[in-house]
């Protein structure tokens, strides 16, 4: 059972919730991607349904017990009150491996909920249905999603989960309750990547925790990139030290493949954080190289990868130069 790291205030709403009279019928978990908010969703959705069915729900924690036959259920992924909406694998690519997902979550999926919606609930009197995430709701699904939430039926609850909740249609925003979730603090990270992986030395996961900017899950998501490295190799350069020139063409060569376009892609996005770090308490004429050359890794990142418009290499060593007028 996990132990969510930092988000005590928003999980104790969620446990009081359902005793507080009329519980609201549509949530958006907003904040940053990576903090928690989908487990903690799956937590919140486990209790809704357990509670629902006439069991008990502790009152330290969010999750019902791991024994109850509900959240037996739910981890198998077969509560017959439970829908999860998400983007799923590409058609044309089934089978191929790889795992593309479809850009958006499509309106036939939210027309799908019609069976779960329009059918008395099968264990108790909830029904639940997380969005994981809005954000990648197409237009005419976003359009469907808020007819359901304009006429809900009875015990039927809506999660959504949001890392950009501005974009959200303004009719769903209002007919949803939102709780936000902050980046967790350097102590929260430390101990949600102990936790997550215990394997790591502590210096590998403050490496992690340095670049995931408060999110555990682009924490691990960046440790099979090795980020930690690219930091190394941006240090490297910066200083300007003995391997500086050999660190430049070892990322230009092993961030070039084809198959290396997702570590290629998480290098774009590491270079304006980590100009920004290093330019945080900068005076001076350190603080205006800074400031260009974060201006100018931003706008060599804008765009860069999806669609490609340089050649890996020449994309590589451009961010490389950005970073050594830091100097």
């Amino acid at each position: 059972m996990t132990l969510w790291r930092g988000h005590d205030r928003q999980i104790a709403q969620l446990i009081a919730a359902p005793d507080a009279g009329r519980m609201h019928h549509g949530w958006i978990f907003a904040g940053p991607q990576g903090v928690g908010k989908a487990g903690i969703a799956f937590d919140f959705a486990k209790r809704l349904l357990v509670l629902g069915a006439g069991g008990a729900a502790p009152v330290d924690r969010l999750a019902p017990p791991d024994g109850d036959v509900a959240v037996k259920l739910m981890d198998a992924g077969a509560h017959p009150d439970f829908m999860r909406l998400e983007r799923l694998e590409r058609e044309d690519r089934k089978g191929e491996g790889g795992g593309t997902l479809a850009r958006n979550i499509s309106v036939d999926q939210v027309r799908s909920l019609s069976r779960l919606l329009n059918n008395a609930p099968s264990m108790g009197s909830r029904r639940v249905i997380v969005v994981d995430s809005a954000d990648d709701l197409e237009a005419g699904a976003a359009n469907a999603l808020l007819k359901s939430l304009e006429e809900p039926p009875a015990g039927a609850v809506f999660v959504l989960i949001a890392h950009a909740p501005g974009r959200l249609l303004p009719t769903i925003r209002s007919r949803c309750r939102m709780l936000r979730f902050q980046p967790l603090g350097e102590e929260d990270m430390m101990l949600a990547l102990a936790e997550a992986a215990p394997d790591l030395s502590a210096q590998d996961r403050a490496a992690l925790a340095r670049t995931a900017q408060g999110s555990p899950g682009q924490a691990l998501a960046s440790r099979a990139l090795d980020l930690p490295g690219l930091e190394r190799a941006l240090e490297a350069i910066l200083e300007n030290d003995r391997t500086a020139a050999s660190e430049r063409a070892r990322l230009v060569q092993a961030l070039s493949p084809i198959a290396a376009r997702p570590r290629l892609e998480a290098f774009v996005d590491l270079v304006p954080r980590f100009i920004a770090a290093r330019t945080r308490n900068a005076t001076g004429r350190a603080l205006s190289n800074g400031l260009a050359a974060y201006g100018e890794a931003r706008r060599v990142s804008a765009g860069a990868v999806t669609p490609l418009q340089l050649e890996p290499g020449a994309l590589v060593y451009r961010l490389c130069d950005t970073v050594a007028a830091l100097r």
